[in-house]
């Protein structure tokens, strides 16, 4: 029985990782969005999106799995949302900057609160 033990506590430890991976590569990109003339680019946040797509899977049945979802769903609708505001830079550029600023410190609050809950071990409610 330990042995089976063992191995869900190395599945849970190993998703836990792959999380603060993601979480951190998420924080950077969000840091980045709210801090003018520090974008680091998109590289960092489609590496995240890969990873949480990639070991989504693996987390299901854990309470990782809401941390998974949670983040997966955060960079899709900050994606749709950028776009969505992204005439109003060309028609008017303080509403895109108010609107673009709204949604990165949206997307802060977000990967924070995410990060903040798996530390405590706890599944994050959406």
């Amino acid at each position: 029985m330990s042995d089976i033990t063992d191995v869900e506590d190395q599945r849970a430890e190993g998703l836990k990782a792959w999380g603060w991976v993601s979480y951190l590569l998420h924080l950077i990109v969000a840091v980045g969005a709210v801090i003018p003339g520090a974008q680091p680019g998109a590289a960092l946040l489609i590496i995240a999106l890969v990873i949480d797509l990639v070991k989504k899977s693996d987390s299901d049945g854990t309470w990782q799995a809401s941390h998974y979802a949670w983040r997966i769903r955060t960079v899709i609708w900050a994606g749709v949302l950028y776009v969505l505001t992204a005439p109003l830079w060309v028609l008017f550029v303080l509403p895109g900057w108010i609107a673009w600023g709204l949604i990165s410190i949206w997307f802060l609050y977000r990967i924070v609160r995410g990060m903040v809950t798996m530390n405590q071990s706890r599944a994050i409610n959406a």
